[in-house]
């Protein structure tokens, strides 16, 4: 059996490489070993680690997104607490994932202050995002974790995934934001910033927002 460093493995932006018969100590040192200033992405699932080193398209879009939800935050006066990338994980369910950009909105209160999560008494996220460019969201592991609303963005198209029963079903409306047609805005001003650029479209966003609230 061939044993190799972390450090040996070179994965390029925008590639992932998927480890099988990881076990949950394998888990946390590898993610020990990597440290918390990274930029690569994990994800865990029953023995499954997916590292993903992402590309300037999905922090692109993962930014964009990330300050989409903060300004309809603002918008609506709601309060909330966002936690980016946070690692989430779960030893009794052999899970952990990393979202792209993740929210406590309903739960800000119990998040208010605090500086490390353990899902042990802690809530998951309210409202979690994921770029999907070259890799699949691990659907089972948010699951798993039971985050109530999921968004997914891939090939210029927003997917909402809202908790119902245990297992995600694709929702036309956001449960956080039932008054706005998220999925047509979200759309609509991340293809918009390609040719306006990142600050008119925010601006832009915000106006809009305005006006139908």
């Amino acid at each position: 059996m061939v044993t190799l460093q972390l450090t040996q493995i070179d994965i390029p932006p925008g590639q992932r490489v998927l480890l099988h018969n990881i076990s949950w100590s394998e888990f946390e040192a590898i993610l020990l070993e990597l440290g918390e200033h990274r930029t690569a992405r994990l994800a865990y699932s029953q023995g499954t680690l997916e590292i993903q080193m992402p590309s300037p398209e999905h922090e692109v879009d993962k930014e964009l997104i990330g300050d989409m939800v903060k300004i309809l935050l603002e918008e609506l006066e709601m309060d909330c607490e966002c936690f980016g990338s946070t690692t989430f994980k779960r030893e009794t369910k052999k899970v952990g994932v990393e979202p792209d950009q993740c929210f406590y909105i309903q739960n800000h209160q119990l998040m208010r202050g605090k500086r490390r999560v353990d899902l042990a008494v802690d809530p998951p996220p309210d409202l979690a995002i994921e770029i999907d460019v070259t890799s699949k969201t691990q659907l089972e592991a948010y699951e798993t974790l039971q985050v109530p609303e999921l968004w997914r963005y891939e090939d210029n198209q927003l997917q909402i995934n809202v908790l119902q029963g245990g297992k995600y079903i694709t929702s036309p409306i956001s449960p956080t934001f039932p008054s706005l047609p998220i999925i047509e805005l979200i759309t609509e001003f991340v293809n918009r910033s390609i040719t306006e650029g990142r600050s008119p479209t925010l601006r832009a966003l915000r106006s809009q927002i305005k006006q139908l609230i």
